[in-house]
């Protein structure tokens, strides 16, 4: 992993890839609810082939079920996590943060890996050019 490692002042350490000065400085991302890392651009989910940002769970579940995906409903509500999962017999499962705006750049990845020919993870400053 290449990047610069930095501690904060309880000890825990955190990698930063591609630093920059502003990345050191800022502790919270500056556009809460999309994927961003300290000093990092936004990132935004596409479906493919209708172009449309993902902007919440409405319309993830939405897309993730025309794929054939399921909301898995487990007994324990107090978890801070849902998922998704193929079938009963297939070990593929998305697993996501409650919360929307909780969303990082791994949870938009892991949907993209999953779902290579429908989603895809952008730059929201470039969706609209052409």
């Amino acid at each position: 992993m290449s990047g610069v490692w930095v501690f904060d002042k309880n000890g825990v350490t955190r990698l930063i890839t591609n630093p920059t000065k502003e990345s050191f400085e800022q502790k919270d991302p500056k556009h809460p609810g999309t994927a961003t890392a300290p000093g990092a651009r936004p990132r935004v989910l596409v479906y493919l082939p209708s172009n449309q940002v993902i902007r919440s769970y409405t319309e993830l579940e939405q897309r993730l079920t025309e794929l054939g995906w399921t909301r898995y409903r487990d007994s324990d509500c107090s978890s801070d996590l849902i998922q998704f999962h193929r079938s009963d017999t297939s070990s593929h499962l998305i697993s996501l943060p409650r919360s929307f705006s909780n969303f990082k750049h791994f949870h938009l990845y892991d949907i993209v890996v999953k779902n290579r020919a429908f989603f895809q993870v952008r730059d929201p400053t470039t969706l609209y050019q052409a």
